[in-house]
């Protein structure tokens, strides 16, 4: 199978180029700042196409760049079919997209189907309206409960905290599963379908190759709105194998993905992933049928901690989950909504020692993979001081719960000061630590043994080696506390140590290893790619 990276853009014989490749998702606000506003833009992603095109990726992800009054950073969207002047404009987008085509790479952006901002025209037309009207219909109104219609239409909880009912002048009640200013759309209304299909075409016909669609189990809710198990009242939105929730999986979900594949279908070798928070394997591979999505992340190996039975299991779930129906399977560690997997494996030498060693078991899976940026740096989740969190969710909590700001820090590029490179304004949207400066991308470039070194390593052996390929894994035999897996098809043998004591060696010969060896010993917190 050629790789996206063998592919010249242009050509129409794409359909199969994502099936293994590496996405890397760039967080829009904190990649690079063009314009010195401490707001990371689209002309400061292209300025740094060459770094990623040295790193080795095949795709990037674009979170969101619509307009929006950013009240949840983008995924409160004003109008689908246009930039946010805080991030250029259509000419820019334009641009950006050539560019990267030109370095080999593909764009993704992020589609944010379940809600809009209530700035959005047709929010302000249905709180204008009225109960009863066309104008409410395309969102999800209901009138309250109680004698007096005073109380929520049910127990559904916001994902950001409190109740996911806000009520309007007149009386009656809207749904927002997130933040009030994102009030839920409602996917019964044909208008809504096909405003989806013009945002869609809008940003196919300008030559982006895929999307990533926002909250991919949500859109579709019940038509009597049942109440919430109380057991899931105030749970994040992953949803618990035991407990249906009836904010989320819905089974009117899967028509939507139905007409978004239709269209995507019109435009050869384009592509969507959903963000599918669904942990029961049959209910998730629903989404990917052959009329729905291509790719649906699985969040096991995010939630897994270091530990090499928990990772393990979470393989074969995720392995199992798409298997009946040919599709690759879809990896991360980290995005802009979890706490960095640095930090999550223990922080420091320890978590980062962790981090290298988990990378190099991703990238010898088969399928897709999923980098965020700033993890090819072994960045940290970042303790801001209270003054600094923007996050709704501190908001939404009471300041009970700081949010995702922590993951969401600036990159750091180059120099010794911050924000190192990534603005000329030392006022960025989120303050840069002072002890960042030997992590920035200048600092690592030239150092082997670097995280930065590891990655563009281990990312083009992935493409060049023969025996990382077969969408199969043969398990080994391993001591307490470690695996080893071999690719089936072509032969290579990925072993992971996670216990405290060093243990023998696979046979083979070492291709690379997260850090140094025990003689012919794999040391705790390591693992190793042999042949």
């Amino acid at each position: 199978m050629r790789r996206s990276s063998d592919l010249q853009p242009e050509i129409a014989d794409e359909s199969a180029w994502w099936r293994d490749a590496v996405f890397y998702q760039v967080y829009v606000r904190s990649f690079a700042d063009s314009n010195n506003d401490g707001i990371g833009d689209l002309d400061g992603i292209r300025s740094r196409l060459g770094y990623l095109e040295l790193l080795g990726v095949d795709a990037l992800w674009l979170t969101p760049f619509y307009r929006s009054p950013m009240a949840d950073h983008g995924y409160d969207v004003s109008h689908p079919r246009d930039v946010d002047p805080m991030f250029g404009d259509l000419a820019a987008f334009d641009a950006l997209v050539a560019d990267a085509h030109s370095h080999n790479m593909r764009i993704t952006i992020d589609l944010v189907p379940n809600h809009t901002s209530d700035r959005h025209d047709w929010f302000q037309a249905a709180l204008a309206a009225g109960p009863g009207s066309r104008e409410r219909s395309r969102y999800v109104f209901r009138d309250g409960s109680g004698y007096d219609g005073s109380q929520p239409p049910n127990n559904w909880t916001s994902i950001f905290g409190g109740p996911a009912w806000t009520r309007v002048r007149d009386g009656q009640w809207y749904l927002h599963l997130f933040a009030p200013q994102q009030p839920d759309l409602n996917w019964d209304n044909p208008e809504v379908h096909a405003d989806l299909e013009q945002t869609l075409r809008f940003w196919l016909d300008r030559g982006v190759d895929g999307f990533r669609i926002d909250v991919a189990h949500g859109m579709a809710k019940p038509f009597d709105l049942p109440n919430m198990d109380p057991r899931s009242l105030g749970t994040s939105g992953v949803l618990r194998d035991d407990v249906r929730d009836p904010r989320f999986d819905d089974d009117g979900v899967h028509e939507i993905h139905r007409m978004i594949r239709k269209v995507l279908d019109s435009y050869p070798g384009r592509m969507a992933v959903g963000e599918v928070w669904v942990t029961d394997d049959e209910r998730f591979a629903r989404y990917i049928r052959p009329d729905e999505l291509h790719l649906a992340f699985n969040f096991r190996l995010v939630e897994a901690g270091f530990d090499a039975d928990q990772v393990r299991s979470a393989i074969d779930h995720s392995l199992g989950a798409v298997q009946p129906l040919g599709t690759p399977p879809t990896w991360t560690l980290s995005n802009h909504d979890v706490v960095r997997h640095v930090t999550r494996y223990g922080g420091g030498a320890l978590g980062e020692k962790r981090a290298r060693a988990m990378i190099l078991v991703e990238l010898a899976l088969p399928g897709v993979v999923y980098l965020y940026n700033g993890e090819e740096l072994g960045l940290p989740n970042v303790e801001l001081p209270e003054w600094a969190l923007q996050d709704p969710t501190w908001e939404r909590s009471g300041h009970t719960e700081r949010g995702r700001d922590g993951c969401r820090v600036p990159i750091p590029w180059e120099g010794d000061v911050p924000p190192f490179g990534f603005s000329q304004n030392a006022h960025t949207w989120l303050p840069v630590p002072n002890e960042w400066n030997h992590l920035t991308a200048e600092a690592q470039l030239e150092d082997p043994g670097s995280m930065l070194s590891l990655y563009r390593h281990a990312l083009e052996l992935r493409k060049t080696q023969q025996a990382i390929s077969g969408d199969e894994l043969e398990w080994y035999g391993a001591p307490p506390g470690c695996f080893a897996f071999r690719r089936k098809g072509g032969g290579l043998i990925c072993a992971l140590n996670t216990s405290g004591a060093s243990v023998p060696l696979p046979p083979g010969e070492i291709l690379i290893s997260s850090g140094p060896m025990d003689g012919a010993q794999l040391p705790p917190d390591t693992s190793v790619w042999l042949v």
